[in-house]
């Protein structure tokens, strides 16, 4: 889905567990040891969710910079496409508290008529937005009475919005507010990322 596409949100596949659960593990065969970690995030990634029908994978990797040396040709091999996005959203609030640099990631995407779609979000391992990605994620898994308000959020926004990122930047700031409850969840029951 081009930036500049109308966003279409579906009803929840069951398939999509496995289907990134099997992505996860193509990409970790690809990849090699530069992934330290290869995790289906997103939306798709949470039982009930209605979603964009794209997969998001998260790849995190001790050196950032490295990551388009390492990882341009194999992906390339699968279809994946580098894009120039190279930071991520920085939550409100945390603006001035933390360094933006902290927020940077590596992108790629595949839109190949033969593979699941999938965006590809290449973040450092232990960063504030490799650790935000998979928060959002294991708070709605544990949080299921979320999930259809949310999912209610993103058909309405679908339904309002001309463009893929219009759609992103009006869902930035209810991630945002999703993100202070899910800390207040993570530091009650002790969740670690990758725990």
């Amino acid at each position: 889905m081009a930036a500049d596409e109308k966003p279409v949100v579906v009803p929840h596949d069951p398939a999509w567990a496995a289907h990134g659960a099997a992505l996860c593990a193509q990409l970790r065969t690809a990849l090699g040891p530069s992934a330290l970690h290869v995790d289906h995030i997103g939306s798709t990634s949470v039982p009930g969710m209605a979603a964009k029908p794209i997969y998001d994978v998260q790849v995190s990797v001790a050196d950032l910079a490295a990551a388009p040396a390492a990882f341009d040709a194999p992906l390339a091999a699968l279809g994946f496409v580098r894009q120039p996005y190279e930071s991520d959203h920085v939550p409100a609030g945390r603006e001035a508290t933390e360094d933006p640099a902290d927020w940077a990631k590596r992108y790629w995407s595949r839109r190949t008529p033969d593979a699941d779609p999938v965006n590809l979000h290449v973040r450092r391992a232990g960063s504030p937005n490799e650790r935000l990605a998979l928060l959002f994620r294991d708070w709605l898994r544990a949080t299921p009475e979320a999930v259809p308000a949310y999912a209610r959020f993103k058909y309405l926004l679908a339904g309002v919005v001309p463009d893929t990122d219009t759609y992103a930047d009006v869902k930035d700031p209810v991630v945002d507010l999703v993100a202070v409850v899910a800390e207040q969840w993570a530091a009650r029951t002790g969740w670690r990322p990758h725990a």
